[in-house]
């Protein structure tokens, strides 16, 4: 692969399984030979301790990063468990919001972060925070792509026009070539008319955008977190490991075709 692909996983709403698909997509991702780092773009530090890192321990972060993107590489950890390297995050994040607001370029300084080391990876993922605030919008502007997790659930096409609206108007004043990479549903149960319903509907309204695969509600991918490992590590043969081993499957297939 000639080129990184930065892809941001985003949903302005909460509890959609965000970080659980940026943790466990990157670890898939390596798992099939790609070279992958993890950006935890999200204050609360969940994909940070769920690839096995203590956010509590960190001396430097991606809060570092973002004030000199110049000295972005001597700020990522090794997950040796997770197979993927990490920009990190913890609280610190939060001043960063304020802090970016005084600095020129403000809403660029996380893709000359990713520029800084982009050579040594085909994959950079940021998981985003659920909210659209300067961090949010230095991810969309540093990504190539977006992936959406999002639940079947009666809200979800409401928020997903939200996030279109949000990801048009980046493309508009400051990066025309962010595309839709995927819309994911998570948490996803057959069994519920209302999920098939909003399956329906989404393949109706982006008949090309949206994953074959569907990320199952399961115990073992719940569980991995409390681990501090990616469920591909925690239970191999789960329904939600197998899952996300096909959706990287899917991504890759997609980027070569």
């Amino acid at each position: 692969m000639s080129q990184v692909k930065v892809i941001s996983v985003t949903n302005q709403k909460g509890g959609v399984g965000k970080t659980t698909t940026s943790v466990n997509l990157a670890a898939s991702l390596a798992q099939e030979g790609k070279r992958v780092l993890l950006v935890d773009l999200d204050p609360q530090g969940n994909a940070t301790m769920g690839s096995g890192i203590d956010k509590m321990e960190l001396e430097v972060s991606v809060y570092d990063s973002l004030m000199d993107p110049s000295e972005a590489k001597s700020h990522i950890t090794i997950s040796e468990k997770a197979g993927f390297d990490l920009l990190p995050s913890n609280a610190d994040l939060t001043a960063a919001e304020v802090h970016l607001l005084e600095l020129e370029d403000k809403e660029q300084r996380l893709s000359d972060a990713i520029e800084e080391v982009s050579g040594y990876y085909d994959y950079v993922l940021i998981d985003c925070p659920p909210s659209l605030n300067m961090l949010t919008l230095n991810a969309l502007v540093a990504s190539d792509s977006v992936i959406i997790p999002m639940q079947c659930e009666y809200y979800a096409l409401e928020g997903l026009s939200a996030l279109l609206n949000t990801i048009n108007q980046v493309q508009a004043h400051v990066n025309e070539d962010l595309e839709i990479e995927g819309i994911l549903r998570t948490m996803y149960d057959p069994r519920n008319r209302l999920s098939l319903e909003v399956s329906r509907q989404l393949f109706n309204h982006f008949p090309d955008k949206v994953y074959r695969t569907v990320i199952p509600r399961n115990v073992r991918l719940a569980e991995a977190p409390s681990h501090g490992v990616p469920v591909l590590l925690h239970d191999r043969q789960s329904t939600g490991s197998k899952a996300y081993m096909a959706l990287a499957g899917e991504i890759i297939r997609k980027q070569q075709s």
